[in-house]
C-alpha cells in the first residue's frame, strides 16, 4: 500500500479512539452520539458544498449507501450500549476487530480456504480477546451482554467498511458521508426511542451547548477520522489492507482509556490488545 495512503489511515487510527473517549467521558452516550452524528453530517455537507460536489450522485451508488447506513446504525447503536456498560479499553479492541469477522464470513459463506499463517492470526485474535475480558477472581466472560453488544458493533464496522470502500470509488467521500450520517441521525433517534431511551429527543442535539468546546472537538475528530478512511479508499486503498493498518487504534484506545478515563489494568490490556492487533494484521496480510 502506498505510503501516502498508510499515512491517512494511521492518522485516522490516532484520532478515532480519542473521540470515543470524549464521548464516554461526557456522559449520556445516547445524546452525545446524536450530537456527534449531527456535527459529522454538518461538516460533511459543508465540505461537499465548498468543494462543489454533486449531492445527487448518491443515487448512483444507492446499494452501497443503504448497506453503509445499515452498518453505521448497527455499529453506532451497539457502540453506545457498550460504552454505557463497559470500559473503553476492554471493548474498543473487540469492536475494531472487523477484519476477523470478514475472514469468518469468507470461510463460512464464500468457501475460501486459508493458510496456516492466517489461522495463526485468528488464534491470536481469540487469545487477545479472551485476555481483554479476563479479570482475576472473576468468571470467564463475566459480562456476556456487554461482550455481545461489542461483537454486534464490530459486525456493523465490517458492513459499512465494505460498503464505503466501494461507494467512495464512484462518488466523492464527503457526499457519501453526508447522506449516510444524515440518514443515521434519524435512525439513531428512532432506535433509541424504540429501545426505551425516551429521554433522547431532538432537543438532545442542543446538549452540545453544555460542553460546546469538548463536543465540537469530538465532532471534528470523528469527521476527520472517518473522512481520512474514506479518502484512503477513494485513492485505491484495498479494504483489507486499510482495515489492517487501522488496527493501530487498538493499543491507542487502551492508553486513552487508562490515561483519560482512569480505567484499570492498562498494561495487561495493552499487551492483550497488541496481541489482538498482531493477529488481525496476520489475518489480513496472509
Amino acid at each position: 500500500m502506498p505510503i501516502d495512503i498508510v499515512a491517512l489511515v494511521l492518522l485516522s487510527a490516532l484520532l478515532h479512539p480519542l473521540w470515543n473517549a470524549l464521548l464516554k467521558k461526557g456522559g449520556q452516550p445516547e445524546s452525545g452520539y446524536l450530537v456527534l452524528t449531527f456535527l459529522i453530517a454538518l461538516f460533511a455537507g459543508t465540505h461537499a458544498l465548498i468543494a462543489g460536489h454533486d449531492f445527487g450522485s448518491i443515487l448512483t451508488v444507492w446499494p452501497f449507501y443503504l448497506a453503509s447506513c445499515a452498518g453505521q446504525l448497527i455499529y453506532g447503536f451497539f457502540l453506545v450500549m457498550t460504552l454505557r456498560r463497559g470500559d473503553l479499553s476492554a471493548y474498543y479492541p473487540i469492536i475494531r476487530s472487523s477484519p476477523a469477522l470478514i475472514v469468518v464470513f469468507g470461510f463460512l459463506v464464500v468457501g475460501e480456504r486459508y493458510s496456516p499463517v492466517l489461522l495463526g492470526g485468528i488464534a491470536l485474535v481469540l487469545v487477545g480477546g479472551f485476555l481483554l475480558q479476563y479479570r482475576p477472581g472473576m468468571r470467564l466472560l463475566d459480562d456476556p451482554k456487554t461482550l455481545a453488544f461489542a461483537l454486534l458493533s464490530m459486525s456493523g464496522v465490517a458492513i459499512y467498511s465494505l460498503s464505503d470502500s466501494e461507494g467512495v470509488r464512484r462518488i466523492p467521500p464527503s457526499v457519501m458521508f453526508f447522506w449516510v450520517e444524515a440518514t443515521c441521525l434519524v435512525g439513531y433517534l428512532v432506535l433509541f426511542r424504540l429501545m426505551g431511551e425516551h429521554s433522547v429527543r431532538w432537543t438532545a442535539l442542543f446538549v452540545w451547548l453544555r460542553r460546546p468546546l469538548g463536543n465540537t472537538v469530538a465532532g471534528v475528530m470523528a469527521y476527520v477520522s472517518y473522512w481520512l478512511i474514506l479518502e484512503a479508499y477513494a485513492q485505491g486503498g484495498a479494504v483489507a489492507a486499510v482495515t489492517s493498518v487501522r488496527q493501530a487504534s487498538i493499543p491507542i484506545s487502551v492508553l486513552v482509556g487508562g490515561v483519560l478515563l482512569r480505567e484499570g489494568a492498562v498494561f495487561r490490556r495493552l499487551g492483550a490488545s497488541l496481541l489482538l492487533a498482531a493477529g488481525i494484521v496476520a489475518i489480513v496480510l496472509s
